[in-house]
């Protein structure tokens, strides 16, 4: 599976999950836009539209591809949006890294990438992915019930109404 991640350099790289993923042969970081994949599928908060199993081929053909750097400069640039017309947001889960444990929609880059994994049910290799992080086995426990759900949506709009139904329950207990 091929896995790109843009590393703006802007974290602490003794926390960092993409780096640590390119030093387990999971992931190829790269330091300039301009070297992002064409056709892969680029992981944004502020997509508008939320990955699904609609985006296979492209996760199988393509990659990919996690964003390292500070979300507030991403929504600041227009050039971030006009890297791939295949950029996905990821719905509703919870954050079982050290950093943000327990904190919704706030993942890693590890977890965002295995998240999409799962969803466009590559399961296998999404487990693979965060057996090299001691912590990984509890982001999958933690978000299973989601992430199977979200999995078995065809669409981008399934998915979204699954994450909606699924708040919507929360917010009424």
């Amino acid at each position: 599976m091929r896995i790109t991640v843009f590393h703006a350099d802007e974290c602490d790289r003794k926390k960092c999950t993409a780096i640590k993923m390119e030093r387990l042969g999971k992931c190829r970081l790269v330091h300039s836009i301009n070297r992002i994949p064409g056709g892969a599928i680029v992981l944004n908060p502020y997509a508008e539209k939320a990955v699904s199993y609609e985006d296979y081929k492209y996760v199988q053909r393509r990659g990919i591809v996690g964003l390292d750097c500070s979300w507030n400069e991403v929504s600041r640039s227009k050039k971030f949006f006009s890297l791939s017309k295949y950029h996905r947001s990821l719905p509703f889960l919870i954050a079982t890294n050290p950093v943000n444990y327990g904190k919704a929609c706030i993942l890693s880059t590890v977890e965002a990438v295995a998240a999409t994994l799962y969803i466009t049910r590559f399961k296998d290799e999404a487990r693979d992915l965060m057996d090299g992080f001691k912590w990984g086995h509890t982001f999958l426990e933690l978000n299973h019930e989601l992430l199977e759900a979200y999995s078995e949506a065809d669409t981008s709009s399934e998915v979204v109404k699954i994450q909606n139904d699924f708040l919507e329950s929360k917010n009424s207990e």
